[in-house]
């Protein structure tokens, strides 16, 4: 039954509801109703597990995810981890999570994952990690692409928060579910086509308003390029490394 995974999900539908905010399904059918499967979520926002999580619950699933293990150093996000399969990954040792994310793939659950790794501030795809793909390989299990769009509206990298009552909708997309054949490179650049088609047939069937902040540059919006993004992407990391090396 898992009683907290239950709570956090009537908890997440009354806030939606509360929010306003309007979340369209594509392709739920898709979403494997039963067995193991990797499921690829794009990544432009703080928001984006929620959408995909509400995708998966329509289908009778509970979307098992990968976050930073220093998430958990917050009592209650520890707690919440413990209590609901979340899979912590430590990146300095992610050999321990990811045996543990393919042995709950072969047991049957479906495992959350950005393949980006990270917020795109572009809001086009970022280069892909392997992960997602070697996965699905070891596992045997087949990767399920899925496009959450409209969540960075509501926050994301460099912008304020627009969590009121704002309406924004919210797009989440779920395309066929690809077989894990062929090398580890393969299937990554077969799950990075499908996303990419994706993503495109979504923001095809979204109002794109010219030189809004969440529109990308290639429709005629204010997001940086991804050679731009890359750029703030990297300063982003060299800030960090300093912050570390000299905390005071």
């Amino acid at each position: 039954m898992e009683p907290v995974f239950r709570t956090l999900e009537i908890v997440a539908k009354t806030a939606v509801r509360a929010n306003g905010t309007r979340i369209t399904f594509h392709g739920l059918q898709n979403m494997p109703a039963a067995g193991g499967a990797v499921i690829a979520i794009n990544h432009t926002s703080y928001l984006d597990w929620l959408p995909a999580a509400l995708a998966a619950n329509r289908r009778g699933r509970r979307m098992r995810f990968m976050i930073k293990a220093e998430m958990g150093d917050v009592a209650i996000v520890g707690w919440l981890i413990r209590h609901t399969k979340t899979i912590p990954v430590d990146r300095t040792a992610g050999s321990g999570a990811y045996s543990v994310a393919v042995q709950s793939l072969r047991d049957g659950e479906i495992v959350g994952v950005y393949p980006e790794a990270t917020i795109s501030r572009s809001f086009e795809l970022k280069e892909f990690k392997t992960g997602a793909a070697r996965m699905a390989v070891d596992a045997q299990v087949p990767i399920v692409p899925v496009i959450v769009w409209g969540a960075h509206r509501m926050w994301t990298k460099d912008h304020p928060r627009a969590l009121g009552r704002k309406k924004i909708p919210i797009t989440v997309a779920v395309g066929e579910p690809i077989a894990p054949t062929g090398t580890v490179e393969e299937l990554d650049a077969t799950l990075r086509a499908a996303m990419t088609r994706l993503l495109h047939d979504v923001q095809a069937g979204y109002p794109q308003p010219k030189g809004a902040f969440w529109v990308p540059r290639r429709l005629g919006g204010a997001a940086p390029t991804p050679a731009e993004a890359k750029v703030l992407d990297e300063a982003e990391l060299a800030e960090r490394a300093r912050r570390r090396a000299d905390p005071a």
